[in-house]
């Protein structure tokens, strides 16, 4: 019975170690974000279907707000990308990020650049700080916005405090070390 109990502990500490190896950092993150390490994933659910699965990477210090990091999203469903576009421009709104002539601009410029998506492929965003944003599909570069205010309210739509997906947020900023605003 002893040796039993003792094979138990053993196992169930070799899954709590292997459960512990952080997530093996995809190219062209790591690219984007030398020494990038999970911060947090979360699912974003509407009316109870998951849409997607995000993760963020951030350097070794976590979040810090101006810092580089990178959103990537694996969509659970297929969606055309003039709506990905026009939701997020409607987020942007509702966390009162720009005025409506920039919302406008940002909102042509996502729709020339989001594709159509399909269960399983990847959109991920790197924020360049100063500079904009930089997306990939499936790690294949797709474009990039040059306008550090877009950048601030695309991601924010996900870590502003004022995001509509709080429980996303504290999610993705799980892991974070540094301050979370």
């Amino acid at each position: 019975m002893r040796r039993r109990g003792f094979l138990l502990l053993m196992l169930a500490a070799a899954c709590g170690a292997e459960a512990a190896v952080p997530a093996a950092v995809p190219a062209y993150i790591a690219q984007e974000l030398p020494d990038a390490r999970e911060s947090g994933r979360g699912v974003f659910r509407w009316f109870g279907l998951a849409v997607y699965e995000a993760v963020l990477w951030t350097g070794p210090s976590g979040y810090q707000p101006g810092q580089p990091f990178v959103l990537d999203l694996r969509y659970a469903m297929r969606l055309k990308g003039g709506k990905i576009a026009e939701a997020s421009a409607e987020q942007m709104e509702h966390i009162g990020a720009g005025n409506a002539q920039q919302r406008a601009a940002w909102l042509r410029d996502m729709r020339a650049l989001f594709p159509d998506v399909a269960a399983g492929q990847h959109l991920s965003g790197s924020f360049i700080p100063g500079m904009g944003a930089r997306f990939h599909s499936d790690g294949r570069l797709i474009g990039e916005v040059r306008d550090a205010e877009f950048a601030a309210a695309f991601f924010g739509i996900w870590l502003s405090p004022s995001t509509s997906a709080p429980e996303l947020r504290r999610a993705l900023l799980g892991n974070t070390r540094g301050p979370a605003r």
